[in-house]
């Protein structure tokens, strides 16, 4: 019996869109225009690289019944909004989504995603828009995972953020949103991987800043030898950079160089703290929007020497410890046990002792919840992408629960999502809400909120 032949998908030809909106993900939306295929006409297509309001010529490249995924190869009428990106890897990298967008205009596209996802979501809108927090546009970010490979056919190591929509590597000899300390080493970090003996071996490198330290993490998943040890301390010596390896899970982090390291920090002077961390802890990637947003959330709060607050997602206190110089009593619960523990050393650290920390999984409906005995007037969140469903449906209704609730998101639709039970079931005001550019030219939108009794 003769087999039967495959059939080869012959490669779709390029359509014209024009383009209306701007998805969550950076990529512009838009329908098919004048296909002669009456199928494809009019279908939407969702296109990397292309702005609201403009006509673009697209290569699909995933082609589906009702929608199609695209790449931007020739604009026909561009929008005001249209620039030149700063960064020469921006067309293949995906660490970065905006560049070809106007800074302003990024800033709008967020807000106007925001208020979206309140209305189709929340059922509700903020009756006053805050103005946008901003801050610096370039190397403002303190933290990253670059991915590293061995490619020789691509002519060696690759490390870098992974290319758009791919799981191929962009080797990048420098980054305009990393912290200057990482990405002006990144060419000495190709040098050195490359060098050492099993360079197939280094999946991950970490890189984490604080005010006056920078550490790299290597992950490598073969031992390495006594020349490889040489050359990571001499790349640490010769960089500024500590240099901590990975040799299996988290547990297993530990400096090589220096000796004695010192510890990452970051201070908030208007608050005389100083926080400390770990390079795999969470912390905020933009210094400067971090300090802005706790000076936000602290002001939105209106914090007395009679106010009690819980803070949930605390982590190490980051918005904790700023609340206990202004209140009463803070408590803060934090499902990691090793940041509950961090946490718990700056606050004795900085002399702070009206702050109590707890561990406990808020994404678990327990009952007594983790916060039970303790009496609290004000209420901070600060939940991951996933949100703060669990805990916000365990609050009293607006009569008798927290006067003010300030809600701090990196994801517009959960907080969206979260605010429409706050609102329509609980019975609160969303009196305010805004963007925070935390992480400019990237897709990504971080914002707040701000919840009152009637």
């Amino acid at each position: 019996m003769a087999r039967r032949r495959s059939r080869v998908r012959r490669p779709a030809e390029p359509v014209e869109v024009s383009i209306t909106e701007l998805e969550h993900d950076g990529r512009g939306v838009g329908r098919i225009q004048g296909n002669d295929n009456e199928t494809n006409n009019g279908k939407v297509v969702f296109v990397d690289g292309a702005l609201p309001g403009e006509t673009v010529i697209a290569q699909p490249v995933h082609d589906r019944s009702k929608f199609s995924s695209a790449v931007t190869i020739e604009v026909l009428a561009a929008a005001p909004e249209r620039i030149q990106p700063a960064c020469e890897y921006f067309e293949l990298c995906g660490g970065c989504s905006l560049q070809h967008m106007a800074h302003d205009a990024q800033i709008s596209a967020k807000q106007k995603l925001l208020a979206s996802q309140f209305e189709q979501l929340g059922f509700c809108q903020p009756e006053t828009w805050l103005e946008p927090v901003t801050g610096p546009q370039w190397h403002y970010r303190r933290k990253a995972r670059l991915g590293a490979r061995f490619v020789p056919k691509k002519g060696g190591m690759l490390i870098g953020f992974r290319e758009k929509r791919s799981s191929y590597l962009t080797g990048l000899q420098k980054c305009l949103v990393l912290d200057q300390r990482f990405s002006g080493a990144l060419p000495k970090m190709h040098e050195l991987v490359s060098s050492l003996s099993t360079p197939d071996r280094i999946p991950q490198i970490e890189v984490a800043a604080g005010d006056n330290e920078a550490v790299i993490v290597v992950r490598h998943l073969e031992p390495l030898n006594d020349n490889d040890l040489t050359l990571l301390r001499a790349f640490g010596k010769q960089t500024g950079l500590q240099v901590w390896l990975q040799p299996k899970g988290p547990d297993s982090i530990h400096c090589l160089y220096p000796a004695v390291p010192a510890p990452l920090n970051y201070r908030l002077e208007k608050f005389d703290l100083e926080m400390r961390f770990r390079a795999t802890d969470f912390t905020q990637v933009n210094a400067d929007i971090n300090n802005s947003m706790i000076d936000l959330a602290i002001d939105m709060l209106e914090l007395d020497q009679d106010d009690n607050v819980l803070d949930l997602f605390c982590g190490l206190g980051n918005f904790t410890l700023p609340i206990a110089r202004k209140a009463g009593k803070v408590l803060g619960i934090e499902a990691d046990e090793y940041l509950v523990a961090a946490a718990r050393e700056n606050a004795d650290r900085n002399g702070i002792f009206n702050a109590e920390f707890r561990a406990g999984n808020l994404y678990e409906e327990v009952q007594p919840p983790a916060w039970h005995g303790f009496r609290f007037s004000k209420l901070l969140l600060d939940p991951p992408r996933s949100g703060a469903m669990e805990p916000i449906k365990e609050l009293p209704d607006a009569r008798s629960g927290p006067e003010r609730i300030v809600y701090v998101s990196c994801n517009p639709a959960t907080l969206a999502r979260d605010a429409n039970v706050l609102v329509n079931r609980k019975g609160y005001r969303m009196a305010q809400a805004g963007i925070m550019d935390m992480f400019p030219h990237t897709s990504h939108v971080e914002s707040i909120a701000l919840f009152l009794r009637p």
